[in-house]
């Protein structure tokens, strides 16, 4: 296989992917209303009892409202990452994955050019929150738009493995709501995206510390300085580490020879 032939595929599905979400257009305003109701309900009640110190990378006091942006951004790669495994669910049951996977092209070649092209999707979800972000008054540098960038594709890179890899331990469709329901609340809730470590930390110690490990504490702290042109070192080298477990893990989950599915065939 030539250089040509991957290139050829790798377009293929990410084409396939911006098509599908440009044509789901409930798929493109539900993920924008979530993230907008907390931004303008829920952080307007919570302005007042959750005051922001200064802590970096921001050098002034700011609102709630702008200290959850970054939550709120990976919060639509997290849901985005999960709707998009759910749809390799769906396509593996239709046919459509299987077929996929049966190419030429190496099985890992063509799982990553699935979280390339659901990332690609999220990507364009964000811009469009941040946009309507800026026109209702939250103060967002300009560069900001063009350093987020590489953050927002490992990032999301890495949210979206974390549902890869969901998608390759789970064989029906319906199962598959109640386990990314379980997944995403706790995996939000418990990270930094609605309040700082520091103010839970004064409220429990355990809880301080499962926030600290979350990957996705990481994810955003990576997202929440890039948008002011800076690099928390620590995040990018967490979050790159979750993202290379996860892949490898799912690449393996995907596997039709040692994955998950086959043995939990057998083992029923």
């Amino acid at each position: 296989m030539s250089a040509l032939h991957y290139g050829r595929a790798l377009n293929g599905i990410v084409t396939r992917e911006v098509l599908r979400f440009l044509h789901q257009r409930e798929r493109f305003l539900a993920a924008l209303v979530r993230p907008l109701v907390w931004l303008l309900v829920f952080a307007a009640g919570f302005r007042a009892a959750l005051g922001v110190s200064i802590i970096p990378p921001y050098e002034t006091y700011i609102t709630y409202e702008t200290y959850i942006i970054p939550g709120l951004v990976g919060m639509i790669q997290l849901f985005n990452g999960m709707q998009s495994s759910l749809s390799m669910v769906y396509d593996r049951e239709m046919g459509s994955m299987r077929t996929l996977l049966v190419s030429p092209l190496p099985r890992w070649f063509l799982l990553t050019s699935k979280l390339l092209a659901g990332t690609a999707v999220s990507i364009l979800q964000v811009y469009a929150f941040l946009l309507i972000a800026l026109a209702f008054g939250i103060d967002l540098p300009p560069v900001g738009f063009l350093t987020v960038l590489p953050a927002l594709v490992l990032s999301g890179l890495m949210l979206g493995a974390v549902g890869m890899l969901l998608s390759s331990t789970i064989r029906q469709l319906e199962n598959f709501a109640g386990v990314m329901n379980f997944v995403i609340f706790p995996t939000f809730f418990l990270s930094s995206a609605l309040y700082p470590l520091w103010k839970m930390q004064e409220s429990s110690v355990l809880l301080f510390q499962i926030c600290s490990v979350n990957p996705f504490t990481h994810a955003v702290e990576l997202i929440r300085f890039a948008l002011y042109a800076e690099v928390n070192w620590e995040s990018l080298g967490w979050t790159a580490l979750a993202l290379a477990v996860f892949l490898g893990a799912a690449v393996y989950g995907y596997n039709p020879a040692r994955g998950f599915m086959p043995r939990k065939a057998q083992a029923e």
